[in-house]
């Protein structure tokens, strides 16, 4: 160690200052002063506190950086002692990761099991009869189908999800699209078996899914507008909301003697209702209505007494209509039941049967199309919670999961199974902590499957719709927040996707609907990333060497006469530089992008072009070619053309394309103030030139 190296030196009666150096030999020499609190001015704790701060700061070790020294704050070690160097070793810690079963279970408690058993038995209460109404009601399919997409798919994900609070099962938007497809083929006269179709569906819904996950596509969660999504939930919940009138004021038989069929429109259902409200079933209805205010009712309060808010209202509308429906033989009076359940236990995993050539690329769209609603929310849902606890999860894995959970849906006969953001808050409040929660949902539904079955036989249908109904209600709860906050901040371009993709769901079709959200969505993703990042850049009046981007304070930054001064905000590659050359050409004439181009040019011609590249990281081939064509455009009208602090990465793509020639390393500065003083040069020189 040099002499003076950590040396204390008395600077004065107020610091104390320190004296490192960073090579042996003492040169490369800093300072540092730190309050010396042994003045009197200064004394905080005595002198013997002083003295071992002073020690501390000056202490070293052979095991520290000589750095280090000149801090108190060390410098962070990275801990890699239990990184794997032994294939056994890798394999063991990625099969924790690909299988999260494997991390959370062998540290699973009795103290996390009490929470997960209490969340278990509260979902199961309620997507038992949920699974009931979403396959009779939106599918069209036996009961039973309802409560295979309950089970397999929370079983399946609880080994390989890595979400500990959300809810996997059917949903109504799901299960209403699987629903409309059946319809729309056998209305077209399609040779279609809607249980082999559903299953089939479910099948390619896990492997979209799937696909999406394993070539890491979890960021296409972020792609889809929340206003198109809004747009399109809402107009799924008017849909079912006029579907589902229908069942609960006992129109079924008169609907279909009327041509209202799985594929009508809403507008043909909404005139029906109209027309026939008058004919409504007596029992159905009040059947009906008294289920539904029940559930609104038990909702209510629970929301305003926190000690109730796991009472399983869904499951005791269901009990109790169920035995006052079979003790008053309510079903002979014309009340709709859900009968006899045909199951023979658990179905052999098959392959359901492929139908006809033409009518595979529509089971393919809708499953394309309920693969990207689904795990849009169920991403949201899994990031939301994983947040909220503290702990991470990979939007790719989460893929894979919700893809293997689909694909054994569909082997064993059930109907697609997403994330419900109602089901996950009632997890969550019921005390859900790892993924346990949702396995033992999954075996209380194979548990009801084997002995509960029967006892459903007097489940009046108009209680499965007031479900659903319910259920839909809250798809709606989230609409007047949205359109209180696009008003707002006056967001009219989100407020014109809503009513679009609204707007077309209700009236044309759900699948309609669906295409135009994601479609929207994807062109929207595409304008934005289309265009470059750029901001003209301005010297700030009474300076001479800052400058800032003129849109941020026109009023304090000015134009230079003669220069252009353009600043590129993000990386190049080739999606976003298509539209360079036409950006910088209207920002040269305008000097911004408000102005409209049929107007005449604002500023003058340019001589000199500066790009300050310091917020582009990276570079790629075809960007740097539109750059070199750029560049060249600019040469051929006599534009002198620098570039201010182009990084290590595009330095290298320069090099290699030969724009670093082009350019000339003269050319190059580190600062703006530096390409002006070498700007204010080569004018100097012109103006004694033409003298």
């Amino acid at each position: 160690m040099s002499e003076n190296q950590n040396k204390p030196i008395n600077k004065d009666a107020h610091t104390i200052e320190i004296l490192y150096s960073s090579d042996s030999d003492g040169s490369d020499r800093h300072r540092r002063s730190f309050p010396d609190r042994t003045h009197p001015r200064n004394a905080t704790t005595g002198s013997g506190s002083s003295a071992e701060e002073t020690r501390y700061l000056l202490q070293t070790s052979e095991e520290s950086p000589r750095y280090m020294t000149a801090s108190p704050i060390p410098s962070a070690r990275i801990n890699n002692d239990h990184t794997p160097t032994d294939a056994w070793g890798i394999f063991k810690v990625r099969s924790k990761y690909y299988l999260p079963i494997l991390q959370w279970l062998p540290h699973y408690n009795s103290q996390l099991f009490m929470g997960d058993l209490i969340a278990g038995l509260t979902l199961s209460c309620l997507l038992v009869p949920q699974g009931l109404s979403y396959a009779t009601a939106l599918c069209k399919l036996e009961a039973i189908h309802g409560l295979y997409a309950i089970v397999f798919p929370a079983i399946t994900y609880a080994i390989f999800g890595m979400s500990r609070q959300i809810s996997v099962g059917p949903e109504a938007t799901l299960s209403l699209l699987v629903g409309s497809s059946i319809a729309q083929q056998q209305q077209r006269g399609g040779h279609i078996e809607p249980l082999a179709w559903a299953c089939l569906m479910t099948l390619f819904v896990g492997i979209f899914t799937f696909i999406l996950g394993i070539v890491r596509l979890g960021f296409l969660d972020s792609l889809m507008s929340r206003a198109l999504l809004r747009g399109f939930i809402t107009g799924v919940a008017i849909v079912v909301t006029l579907q589902q009138s229908i069942i609960l004021l006992g129109l079924v038989e008169l609907s279909e003697e009327s041509g209202i069929t799985e594929a009508s429109s809403s507008i043909d259902r909404l005139v029906f209702i109209i027309r026939h409200v008058g004919e409504a079933h007596p029992l159905t209805t009040w059947v009906s209505c008294v289920s539904v205010l029940c559930l609104l009712m038990v909702r209510v309060i629970k929301s305003r007494v926190p000690k109730l808010a796991l009472l399983p209202e869904v499951l005791m509308v269901v009990i109790v209509s169920t035995l006052l429906t079979s003790y008053y033989s309510w079903d002979e009076q014309g009340l709709a039941i859900l009968g006899k359940i045909e199951t023979s236990g658990l179905p052999l995993p098959s392959i359901p049967a492929f139908p006809e050539n033409k009518l595979l690329k529509d089971l393919l769209v809708t499953s394309a199309m309920i693969a990207v609603i689904g795990f849009v929310e169920s991403v949201v849902i899994a990031k939301t919670y994983s947040s909220r606890h503290n702990y991470t999860v990979s939007a790719n894995r989460e893929l894979v999961a919700l893809g293997v959970a689909n694909i054994v849906s569909g082997l064993f006969q059930g109907i697609p199974a997403y994330g419900s953001v109602a089901r996950s808050k009632i997890n969550d409040r019921a005390g859900a902590r790892t993924q346990m929660a949702g396995l033992i949902t999954g075996v209380l539904a194979l548990i009801a499957i084997f002995f509960l079955l029967p006892s459903f036989y007097y489940l009046p249908k108009a209680v499965l719709s007031s479900i659903i109904f319910v259920a839909v209600l809250s798809l709606l709860s989230e609409l007047p927040e949205d359109l209180h906050f696009i008003f707002k901040i006056g967001a009219w371009r989100d407020l014109s996707l809503l009513l679009v993709t609204f707007f077309g769901t209700v009236i044309i079709s759900l699948e309609f609907g669906t295409l135009v959200a994601i479609t929207l969505s994807l062109l929207l993703t595409i304008k934005e990333t289309s265009y470059p990042r750029i901001s003209i850049m301005g010297r700030v009046k009474g300076s001479s060497d800052k400058f800032r981007a003129i849109h941020d304070d026109p009023e304090e930054v000015e134009h230079l006469e003669d220069v252009f001064i353009v600043r590129i905000e993000e990386p190049l590659f080739f999606a976003n530089t298509g539209q360079l050359k036409d950006r910088l050409r209207r920002l040269e004439h305008y000097g911004d992008m408000s102005t409209h181009p049929s107007e005449h040019p604002r500023l003058n011609q340019m001589s000199y072009t500066i790009f300050d590249v310091d917020n582009m990281p990276d570079i790629d081939a075809s960007a740097v070619q539109i750059m070199y064509e750029i560049v060249e455009a600019y040469h051929a009208r006599n534009v002198m053309v620098f570039f201010v602090r182009l990084r290590e990465r595009p330095m290298m793509m320069f090099k290699k394309s030969g724009l670093y020639d082009l350019i000339g390393s003269e050319h190059l500065f580190q600062k703006v103030s530096q390409a002006i003083g070498a700007i204010e040069k080569d004018m100097a020189k012109r103006v004694n030139y033409g003298r």
